[in-house]
């Protein structure tokens, strides 16, 4: 596998994984009677969160 394909699938289940991390967030937030615009903040804070936390990681492990 070439380096490319390697980034392109790593990117693709980070932002996989968000999309499901902001899913379960607004499912849960609408549980506890949030609003639908509370939900949608709450899912996208979320999904903003999982993404910042994988671009810390990356940077973290590229300077070893």
């Amino acid at each position: 596998m070439s380096a490319l394909s390697i980034l392109l699938i790593t990117t693709a289940l980070v932002v996989l994984f968000a999309l499901f991390a902001a899913g379960v967030a607004g499912k849960l937030a609408r549980l506890d009677g949030a609003s639908y615009p509370t939900a949608l903040a709450r899912a996208a804070v979320t999904f903003a969160a999982v993404l910042t936390l994988a671009a810390a990681v990356t940077s973290a492990l590229a300077a070893v």
